[in-house]
C-alpha cells in the first residue's frame, strides 16, 4: 500500500497498550518486537508479493530473502518461518513446488526451517514468509533512533524495481538481470553480522518505499534530517539508463511524489532519472544503517570481509527533512 494511505489506516486502529511490545506500528519499523523476559524478545514479521522474475525457484528464494531481511534489520536472529502463499487453481504443481523449494532452500541458508504455513487459491501467484526471530531486548535496532552526525551506510545497490519492470516489458534480457537477481537472493545476514562491535544508532532495510521513503521514516522517528550525496549511492548497471528512458514501476513514481510532498530537496544537478532511482521500490534491498562516524570505516571493512559492499551515502543532520546533493556527475 501507499505509505500515506497505510499511515492513515493505522491511525484508526486501537492503540497498542501491552507493555511487553517494545516495537509496534507507531514508527513504521521493519518488524514487531515482543519482550518475553529481560534477556529475550521475539522479532515478528510477515512479507509476501507477486512474482518479479520468471523462474519460480528464484522467485521463492527472493521472497524468502526479502522476508528474512526484516529480522536482520532489527538486530535479530531468525529461528523459524511459516509460508504464506496463493496460487491459481490451474498452476502446475511442479511450478508451485519450485516456488516453495526456493523459499525453503533460502531459509535453510539462513539456518532455519519453514515449519508450516497457509495457502489459498488466487488468480495471481503470491508467496512470502512470516518469520520469527529472537533478539536481546537491549540490543534491538530500531529505525527511529538515528543521531545527528551519524554516517548513513547502504549495503546493496538500488534499481531492482526499474530493472524488473524493464524485464517484464522485454526492454532488457535475462543477462541484464544477473547482478540484480544475485543481490535480491543474497541474505542480509552478513550485513547484519558486520555490525558487531560498531556503535549503531538506527537501521532499516530498503524495500517497497524506496531509499527516500525508508530514510524519511528514519529521520521522522528521530526528529532529525539527512543529507544524501547522490553520486555515492550504488546503483545497478543499466538502471540509470532505463530510468532516463522513462522505465519505472508505478510504486517508484508514487514514492517520488511522496518524497517531494514530504519536502525532500534535490539539488538542480540531480536529474529526474536519479530521483526515480532514489525512490525506486526495491525488493530484498540492502540495509540502511545510521552508524557513529568513528565506526563507519570499520563497518565497511567488516562488511567487505563478509562479501558485502557497503557504501557511505550521506549523514544524519540536525536540519529537518532530506536534502539530496549531486556531489559529482555520473
Amino acid at each position: 500500500m501507499d505509505a500515506g494511505v497505510l499511515a492513515q489506516v493505522l491511525r484508526g486502529l486501537p492503540p497498542i497498550d501491552d507493555p511487553n511490545v517494545l516495537v509496534g506500528t507507531s514508527t513504521a519499523d521493519d518488524a514487531g518486537v515482543y519482550k518475553l523476559r529481560d534477556d529475550l524478545a521475539l522479532v515478528l514479521t510477515v512479507d509476501f508479493f507477486t512474482p518479479i522474475v520468471d523462474d519460480p525457484y528464484t522467485f521463492g528464494a527472493i521472497a524468502a530473502a526479502n522476508s528474512l531481511s526484516d529480522v536482520y534489520a532489527m538486530g535479530g536472529r531468525p529461528i523459524a518461518a511459516l509460508a504464506v502463499a496463493a496460487f491459481p487453481e490451474e498452476m502446475d504443481p511442479q511450478t508451485i513446488g519450485a516456488v516453495l523449494r526456493g523459499g525453503a532452500d533460502k531459509a535453510r541458508e539462513a539456518g532455519i526451517n519453514i515449519i508450516g504455513g497457509h495457502t489459498i487459491k488466487d488468480d495471481e501467484p503470491k508467496y512470502g514468509l512470516s518469520v520469527t526471530g529472537v533478539v536481546d531486548p537491549n540490543a534491538v535496532l530500531r529505525n527511529s533512533t538515528a543521531q545527528p552526525g551519524d554516517v548513513l551506510l547502504l549495503t546493496k545497490p538500488l534499481g531492482t524495481g526499474i530493472l524488473t519492470t524493464a524485464r517484464r516489458s522485454d526492454r532488457i534480457g535475462d543477462d541484464a538481470m544477473i547482478d540484480a537477481i544475485a543481490s535480491m537472493t543474497t541474505l542480509n545476514r552478513g550485513a547484519a553480522e558486520a555490525l558487531e562491535g560498531c556503535t549503531v544508532h538506527a537501521a532499516t532495510d530498503v524495500t517497497g518505499f524506496g531509499l527516500l521513503g525508508h530514510l524519511r521514516e528514519m529521520v521522522s522517528g528521530a526528529g532529525a534530517g539527512a543529507e544524501i550525496h547522490a553520486a555515492q549511492v550504488p546503483i545497478f548497471n543499466r538502471a540509470l539508463e532505463l530510468a532516463r528512458d522513462g522505465v519505472a514501476p508505478g510504486g517508484t513514481k508514487t514514492n517520488l511524489r511522496n518524497a517531494l510532498a514530504d519536502g525532500a530537496r534535490f539539488d538542480d544537478g540531480v536529474d529526474e532519472a536519479m530521483r526515480l532511482l532514489l525512490a525506486d521500490a526495491q525488493t530484498s534491498g540492502g540495509l540502511l544503517v545510521a552508524i557513529a562516524a568513528a565506526d563507519a570505516d570499520r563497518y565497511i571493512t567488516q562488511a567487505a570481509a563478509r562479501g558485502v559492499r557497503a557504501a557511505a551515502i550521506g549523514t544524519i543532520t540536525n536540519e529537518p527533512g532530506i536534502r539530496i546533493r549531486e556531489s559529482s556527475t555520473r
